[in-house]
């Protein structure tokens, strides 16, 4: 901490929302390591003994002095803002100053702290409302310990409605997991009754962290993708250097390898701190709606870094909601880089994005050989190449039973179904030039129930009746129009859905066949046009367009490490 700790003035006090929330284990947690955080803290180790309802927190952040230590427990005692002006400037993710007075009234507080430059550490016991009880000197390491014991144990009807142990230490590992998120320098230990309960190691951003949380996610079925944004125009003649940019952390889950059945990991951050967005989050769902399987939902994490006086932090005691300024440019931003980040480009293809895919067909193929080997995958973050965001070259080579095009590039071979290729590159069409053309002569629908007709005026099919139990359609999707089967795919069409699902049947529809034998022209022209895609990953339907055989694959298949030598059995 920079400054002293010092007490607001009342008018201050008057603006600041309603106190700390400290209504379980997990709120402790939260506001002792984010004060951890606040103190440049690297490594935090979090410990808890449940039948105790005993938390202790601690941290090689910058410590406090003495005077500090006997000024923090005081209501609205705080080092991170000074007047109503700092409300507008908030960096830290504490500021009011209530949560140690706050846990001094639920519970005993002890804290240990030596500041980094001093030789001398101070161990301080405080009593209900911050006041002083007993200074001692104490033997420690830079950093500061906080014990927070007996929680609750004078509210015992209080504890005693509160959700099972089991229940609580799930919110405990909640809690950490998001903070770890948003701050992926920091290493994290986190013990229950002295034995280790996880860890999370530090990493360079949050892709690295994200796959310590969910196991079955690996670094190579991520994206990430970190922009620099200008904030919105009525901001760019602010003189404040800081806050002319903004800066869009996002981690993205690709369509073709990871998501949910739930919409349960779309996780967003705003300087720091994991918040309620909905608006933002359902820009996620919008986004990635037609690029994975049906009732699928995406891995994303995102973290808005823009300036504090863009944020209200008043608006929730927990922080948990906020007042985003310009909201609709942001969810403009988001959007846009989520469409980036899906795009085919050497930056958002590493090397190690299908090893473990290939690394089965390899096993598999091995498997019916007179020899084998042991290897490992290499699926580290070293893999993750930092390429220019040009297009790949694509080259068609060959067709595989008329349903597989085999595409060359620097890196490998690919493999690109043609039929949800082809059928991406026309829902895109779709989507941009929704057209609908006169239909002469008509088409006549027999036995149409009332939904199925007011399914097709819905999406712009104009309908009138013919006769008894028949109907003229007058106009089709211009891509139908030259279609022998116009009558299915209307009957098709009136089956229900919105505009979108309509789109996408229609593109189903009129893409080529698998079966369909293309010659090397039409090949190419196919890989170019899917290639430009907004979302090449996938198709419409959420399956996966394309197989990559990377070249470090193939080269591992093929022993091309291997000395002559021994490969001769000399």
């Amino acid at each position: 901490m920079l400054s002293s700790i010092h007490t607001l003035p009342e008018e201050v006090i008057n603006l600041i929302a309603a106190g700390e929330v400290i209504d379980s284990i997990a709120a402790v947690v939260r506001e002792l390591v984010e004060n951890s955080l606040d103190a440049g803290a690297t490594r935090i180790v979090v410990a808890l003994w449940t039948q105790q309802w005993r938390v202790r927190v601690s941290d090689n952040g910058c410590g406090m002095k003495l005077t500090d230590l006997q000024q923090a427990a005081i209501a609205h005692s705080t080092s991170k803002i000074r007047n109503s002006d700092d409300l507008w400037k908030i960096s830290s993710l504490g500021f009011r100053g209530e949560a140690l007075h706050s846990l001094t009234q639920l519970a005993q507080l002890e804290i240990l702290s030596r500041p980094a430059l001093t030789s001398e550490g101070w161990r301080v016991v405080y009593a209900t409302g911050g006041e002083i009880v007993e200074v001692t000197t104490a033997a420690i390491a830079p950093g500061t310990v906080v014990t927070v014991s007996d929680l609750f144990g004078n509210l015992p009807n209080y504890r005693e409605g509160l959700p099972a142990i089991a229940q609580q230490l799930k919110a405990v590992q909640t809690t950490i997991q998001q903070i770890a998120l948003c701050h992926p320098q920091v290493t994290w230990q986190v013990w229950h009754d002295d034995r280790e309960w996880f860890t999370l190691s530090a990493g360079k951003s949050s892709q690295y962290v994200l796959p310590q949380i969910l196991r079955q996610v690996h670094l190579s079925d991520l994206q990430e993708l970190k922009i620099e944004v200008p904030h919105p125009d009525n901001l760019f003649n602010c003189k404040d250097e800081i806050a002319t940019h903004a800066f869009l952390n996002l981690v993205l889950g690709l369509p073709d390898r990871c998501h949910r059945h739930r919409p349960d990991w779309i996780k967003v951050a705003v300087n720091g701190r994991r918040v309620k967005l909905p608006e933002i989050e359902q820009t996620i769902l919008t986004a990635t709606a037609r690029t994975l399987p049906r009732d699928r939902y995406p891995v994303c994490f995102l973290h808005l870094q823009v300036s504090p006086n863009q944020i209200n932090w008043n608006r929730h005691p927990a922080k948990a909601e906020i007042y985003l300024h310009h909201l609709d440019y942001w969810q403009e931003k988001v959007a846009q880089a989520i469409e980036q980040a899906l795009r085919i480009n050497p930056a958002t293809i590493p090397e190690s994005l299908h090893n473990s895919r290939v690394g089965k067909l390899i096993k598999a193929a091995e498997s019916t050989s007179s020899y084998s080997f042991n290897r490992q995958i290499q699926s580290d973050v070293e893999d993750v190449q930092n390429s220019n965001p040009t297009t790949y070259i694509l080259k068609a080579v060959a067709q595989v039973n008329n349903t597989y095009i085999v595409a060359e590039h620097p890196g490998g071979l690919w493999l690109v179904e043609q039929h949800i290729a082809h059928e991406r590159v026309l829902y895109e069409q779709l989507v941009d030039n929704w057209q609908l053309v006169p239909l002469e002569p008509p088409v006549i629908l027999n036995n149409l129930s009332p939904t199925q007709r007011s399914q097709l005026e819905r999406i712009g099919i104009e309908i009138e009746t013919f006769g008894e139990q028949m109907w003229a359609i007058r106009n089709i999707p211009a891509m139908l129009q030259t279609r022998k089967d116009c009558a299915e795919a209307l009957l098709e069409l009136s089956l229900g859905g919105d505009l979108q699902t309509a789109q996408v049947a229609v593109a189903c529809r009129s893409a080529i066949r698998n079966g369909t034998e293309l010659n090397l022209e039409e090949m190419q022209t196919l890989l170019n046009q899917w290639q430009r895609t907004r979302n090449p990953r996938t198709c419409p339907h959420g399956r996966p367009i394309y197989l990559s055989l990377e070249e470090s694959a193939l080269s591992r298949f093929f022993r091309r490490h291997w000395v002559i030598g021994k490969s001769h059995g000399i």
